[in-house]
């Protein structure tokens, strides 16, 4: 392959990444996004295709506190760590939990408001753009309760209203007209209005791709190898040539971290690593949007090749062998609410990124220019991936991001 010479190359074709290289696209540069497998299909393929507009709370909130007795013992689905991994990570998992102070709390739900707000409009926006418009649903989403927990949904609720964000509180009956198909096993539940959902999030990513490609972007499939600074310019190496550019974009997610090394750049990059597993629908008891057991442990939500069960968080090294326990604790109890069938295809795995104070970094590096960081989304990168992107492709264009990206600086950490 010849060299090739663009304005800016995105390295990572999950939503970030195609956002990004799309944004900068829509500003004039020319750009080439890289990644070694097709867009969409790491994890902005293996999510629960939510749009969410409640996702203010970083997991990391002052409930944490509370709910730690019952993840010590490692058998909880929402949560299973590798003591292992927690020795080596001594370090990190002490910052995450200082994050979780009451101090900490607002500013950062006001820093993802503003990142989760903007992307939600670009979503909404580009994907009838990109000619999908058919697979987004207005639907919101439920947050539900197996036990009698008013005071709980009140408190969520209350939360969301200082935020602006809508939500409504249904009682069993009221959930059952909501979903009339399942089974009756919820007594509290709170609905996310104004959140929306899609059928196949990695179909909606290779949508934008393609929109990408459209408007004369390219997308080139090729093993990163490295990226080393030339003059005033960067040359990406990759395993059959190499790119010079003038801005390079390092939105890889989980392995974002190991571009950067060689750079000096030590990032405090831990893994959500998260399961889930599709079975086939029963047409005649349908699920109308995705539905968050918190009891259980597990979203279910309906996707094109039918329901999805997602697993909680696993915290472990990124390429640790896959462990299942989580997703075969929590399919029967999904079983016990939604009707559906066999499994639909192999059970799935990937890895979110997560800062210890679960912000991404967004913005430059800082001690390289032309260098720019875009990765830790954790568990919401399909939401905010658009808004992500935006305010990359702004700042290298010299323009002001439609949300304050200061709390995403890179340079907190780096």
């Amino acid at each position: 392959m010849s060299e090739r010479n663009a304005d800016v190359v995105v390295l990572g074709a999950g939503i970030v990444g195609v956002s990004t290289a799309y944004a900068a696209r829509q500003r004039g540069m020319s750009v080439v996004l890289i990644d070694r497998r097709e867009p969409g299909s790491e994890t902005s393929y293996g999510n629960a295709g939510i749009i969410s507009s409640g996702s203010v709370s970083p997991l990391n909130n002052p409930s944490l506190w509370k709910s730690l007795p019952k993840y010590l013992g490692n058998r909880h689905a929402a949560l299973r760590w590798n003591p292992l991994w927690a020795v080596r990570n001594a370090g990190w998992v002490a910052r995450f939990l200082a994050n979780s102070a009451t101090s900490r709390f607002e500013p950062r739900a006001t820093a993802l408001h503003g990142l989760i707000g903007a992307s939600a409009r670009l979503h909404r926006e580009w994907i009838v753009k990109a000619g999908v418009g058919h697979r987004l649903r207005e639907t919101g989403w439920l947050r539900a309760w197996r036990s009698d927990a008013v005071a709980s949904a009140k408190q969520e609720q209350a939360m969301l209203a200082d935020y602006g964000i809508a939500s409504e509180l249904l009682d069993r009956q009221a959930i059952s007209a909501l979903e009339p198909d399942i089974v009756p096993v919820y007594k509290v539940g709170l609905l996310h209005t104004e959140t929306a959902s899609v059928d196949s999030p990695g179909a909606v990513v290779k949508a934008y791709a393609r929109m990408l490609e459209g408007a004369g972007g390219e997308v080139r499939r090729a093993e990163i190898k490295a990226i080393t600074p030339d003059g005033n310019r960067w040359r990406v190496v990759l395993a059959s040539g190499e790119i010079s550019a003038r801005h390079v974009v390092v939105a890889l997610g989980p392995w974002s971290a190991d571009i950067l090394r060689p750079l000096g750049y030590r990032v405090p990059l831990a893994f959500e690593r998260g399961y889930h597993r599709e079975f086939k629908p029963n047409p005649a008891r349908s699920l109308r949007r995705p539905v968050y057991d918190i009891d259980g442990g597990f979203i279910m939500t309906p996707m094109e090749q039918g329901i999805r069960v997602t697993s909680g968080v696993e915290l472990t090294d990124r390429d640790a062998p896959s462990s299942f326990a989580q997703l075969d604790q929590v399919v029967p109890l999904a079983r016990g609410v939604a009707e559906f069938g066999d499994a639909v295809g192999e059970a799935w795995r990937g890895s979110r990124p997560t800062l210890p104070d679960s912000l991404p970094m967004i913005g430059p590096a800082p001690r390289h220019a032309g260098l720019w960081l875009a990765f830790g989304n954790q568990h919401i990168g399909f939401t905010t991936g658009p808004a992500t992107g935006a305010a990359i492709a702004a700042m290298i264009s010299g323009a002001p991001s439609s949300y304050d990206v200061a709390p995403f600086a890179p340079g907190r950490y780096i």
